[in-house]
């Protein structure tokens, strides 16, 4: 026996519109402004009111079927707010759960893989049963970045907050009618010279040198950082004594204004201790040297500028001799003290003494 089965859901019984469902509708079908798939919406209810079937309507308009039937029951459901914005959706489940998340935290915080000093996502992934994605996503989400390593020093100094306070107030009180100068010297510059010539920078290669090298001696260079105007004393000498270091204090004595006091930031190398220099500082009253505290080279300014130098002219550079280093140097002093930058201190004493305790307090040390 066969039986004739009618797809009831092609069937477009005529919806009943009012006539302010009616001007809603046909606004925002005529409107330039509505998104274009509202006013395919509003259209389709149109249709089904006018009671054309539901294939018809899907053919003229080139959609489905399902979709004529989900805007029409919508509508039926909600009216013609239902039309201007898409359904929530519930969204992708999560595909792991917060408890393997903390697993995850606590093992990268607290334990080390075997045979090996830090955790990659790979080795981390094995472990957990995880992808190595899902880690990657968990080490960012939590900030975690176990390849990396930054060191630190701690002063031992007994006197390191007087000393901390003395520099920092210079830094950021200096005196009246006086120069704060930030000293230090920057030993063992090698005149370096590469086997084979340097290969210029082409589109997509950079520039390449060999990684033999010849050795054609070092330079010493003394260097005060003004903190005035940001511009720099130097001096290239090949030995790093207190000779050496009297005769730089000799140079700035004759390059600065004779009417200032000068203030030098230097640090606790023994050629500026020594009895020679103390001699030469009772014959020259208006300079006066204050000591960083040991291991406080970052209290310095002036390493800030060696940084400069030595990326800029030092490290990539090629020399065939001492002299032609030191010829360097002084091109690049010149250079820099046409258009010199100023180097400005920004932290505060207890702010340095704060973060210092809270690094004894994470170590568990009292020194």
């Amino acid at each position: 026996m066969n039986f004739l089965v009618w797809d009831m859901s092609n069937i477009a019984r005529p919806l009943k519109l009012n006539g302010g469902q009616r001007r809603e509708l046909q606004a925002l079908v005529k409107s330039g402004k509505t998104p274009q798939k509202v006013a395919l919406r509003a259209r389709i209810v149109f249709f089904v009111a006018e009671g054309r079937p539901h294939s018809e309507i899907a053919r003229q308009l080139e959609i489905s079927r399902p979709t004529v039937l989900l805007w029409r029951g919508r509508f039926q459901r909600q009216g013609v707010t239902s039309l201007l914005q898409d359904a929530p959706r519930p969204g992708r489940k999560k595909a792991i759960s917060a408890a393997a998340v903390q697993r995850v935290v606590e093992a990268t915080l607290h334990t080390t893989p075997p045979q090996a000093t830090h955790w990659s996502t790979r080795s981390m992934a094995q472990a957990q049963g995880l992808s190595r994605m899902t880690v990657q996503r968990i080490w960012k989400q939590h900030g975690l970045q176990p390849h990396r390593q930054e060191s630190f020093k701690l002063s031992r100094d007994p006197f390191f907050v007087e000393k901390l306070r003395d520099i920092v107030g210079l830094y950021l009180n200096p005196p009246d009618k006086a120069l704060v100068l930030s000293v230090d010297e920057k030993s063992q510059i090698q005149a370096l010279d590469r086997t084979q010539p340097v290969l210029p920078l082409r589109p997509g290669i950079p520039a390449r040198q060999t990684h033999d090298y010849k050795r054609h001696g070092t330079t010493t260079l003394f260097t005060a950082l003004s903190l005035l105007d940001g511009k720099v004393i130097g001096a290239c000498h090949p030995r790093h004594r207190s000779e050496e270091f009297i005769r730089f204090l000799s140079k700035v004595d004759r390059e600065t204004p004779a009417d200032l006091a000068l203030h030098l930031i230097v640090d606790n190398y023994g050629a500026h201790k020594t009895a020679k220099v103390k001699e030469w500082l009772k014959a020259h009253p208006r300079f006066q040297l204050h000591f960083t505290p040991t291991g406080s080279s970052w209290l310095n300014l002036v390493e800030s500028w060696f940084s400069q130098i030595t990326q800029k002219r030092i490290r990539r550079g090629t020399f065939t001799s001492v002299k032609q280093l030191v010829a360097a140097i002084n091109d690049y002093i010149q250079h820099y003290n046409s258009k010199p930058t100023l180097f400005r201190w920004t932290k505060g004493a207890d702010m340095i003494l704060g973060k210092v305790n809270r690094c004894k307090e994470a170590l568990g040390t009292q020194h």
